[in-house]
Parts: structure tokens; sequence; C-alpha cells
């Protein structure tokens, strides 16, 4: 993965990103010390980062979901608790109701807790909601609609739906947290690499605890790039309104 301005070459990053979990969070997985090799930093094609999602089971995505009935819920917080301090969130059910929805029953169903950030990138943004501290893949529910059209745009402390790079419709259960503006995970077009990736929140307080988060030392590993040495696990996580 890559700072602002230098990353892999596109082949490198791909082959990096997809090796652990092609299934996103649907399948197990494990990771050993290795390695890494040594890479020049190059200019990477926008939306080869954060790919790793996710042949996840195939259902109507959320089709039993009334939007109106979703958009008219109270705004809904959520407070995520982790080993480097606590953040809180501010959900936008008006802007992607479908991505709130699935999302909150992630925080609901406890899926999250003790799960770590499996990659961190000072300078750009954080990744995290698939993965145990021993590396096993948890199982997601199947993937939802891509609502990065909403107009809503990657800013710093927003919250974003992972996805897969060939699919916009692919995010399951990782999301990203923005550490700056990274316009280029906005929406710029119907391909999938330019599809975006859907923001549905932002962070309303506990920057501090996001700055010391993308502050953590990182290593690669087999399957995973820029992974604390430290793991950085979410202790608790749940809803407020």
């Amino acid at each position: 993965m890559r700072m602002i301005g230098q990353g892999w070459s596109s082949w490198m990053l791909l082959s990096a990103i997809l090796m652990a979990s092609v299934s996103g969070c649907s399948k197990s997985t494990e990771s050993a010390p290795a390695a890494a090799a040594p890479t020049t930093p190059q200019t990477a094609p926008v939306g080869d980062r954060y790919a790793r999602q996710v042949d996840a089971p195939t259902e109507p995505a959320l089709a039993h979901v009334a939007l109106p009935e979703v958009k008219q819920q109270p705004t809904p917080f959520v407070v995520i608790k982790t080993t480097e301090g606590s953040f809180k969130l501010r959900l936008d059910t008006e802007h992607a109701p479908r991505t709130v929805y699935n999302f909150v029953a992630y925080v609901n169903s406890g899926h999250y807790t003790n799960t770590i950030f499996h990659q961190v990138e000072r300078g750009y943004a954080i990744l995290g909601g698939g993965f145990t501290e021993d590396m096993q893949e948890k199982p997601s529910r199947y993937a939802i609609p891509n609502e990065a059209t909403n107009g809503l745009k990657n800013r710093r402390g927003t919250i974003a739906m992972a996805r897969r790079i060939d699919d916009p419709h692919s995010a399951t259960c990782q999301f990203i947290i923005n550490l700056v503006d990274n316009p280029s995970l906005d929406h710029q077009g119907p391909e999938p690499e330019k599809y975006g990736f859907c923001v549905f929140g932002e962070v309303v307080e506990g920057f501090e605890t996001l700055d010391k988060i993308a502050a953590a030392e990182v290593r690669d590993v087999e399957g995973f790039v820029k992974l604390p040495v430290k793991p950085i696990k979410i202790t608790g996580i749940h809803t407020l309104r």
C-alpha cells in the first residue's frame, strides 16, 4: 500500500492485497512473518488500495429493508473502543441508508468486537473489521450495493466500506477510516475501478485516537501489508441514539 504520492506498482499491490483474502470476510486465513521485498515507490492507479473484499453468499442485498423506514430512524452514533483509546462515529442514514443498516447490524451482532485494524497507512487510512488477532477472517453476511454515488466525500475522519477492486458491489464487513482527505477514493465513474468507496459516516469525537493508531509501527507479512507490529484491537463497540 502507498503513502500519498507514493506507492507500489499496481500488479504488486493487487497481488499483496488479494493474496490473503480474495473472499473478504467469508473465509479464514493465517499469516506468517515474511521478509518484505524491496519496492520502488511509484504512482499506483486509483482504487488499487483497500480491495480485500469479498465473495460473500449471494442474496438480494438488504432487499427486505424499506429505505424510507431506515431514513426515518434517529441518527445513529457508534462508539468504538480500541486498545489505543476510543472514538465516536455519526452515521448518515440519509445518504447511505443501506450501508448504515448493514454496518449497524454487524455492530449489534458483536461481529467487530475483538477484531483488529489489519492495515494502517500513516497519512492515508486504516482498514479493519475482518480479522481477529490471530489473523483469522470472520464470516460475513452477503454483499451490499455500493452507495458511493451519494455525494459524500472521503475526507479526513470519514468512514467508508472496503470492497474488491473488480466489483463495486462487493462490500460486506470491512471498513476504511480516512486519516486525510482522499479524493481518489470518491466516486468518479461507472467503471469498477472508478466507482469509489461509499462514505457512510464520520468521526465526531476521538481524533487523537485515530492519530495514535496512525502512528503505530507496521510491517509487511505474508498476505498483509502495513500490519501493526503490536495488534490494535477493537475491544468494544456499541450504538447510541
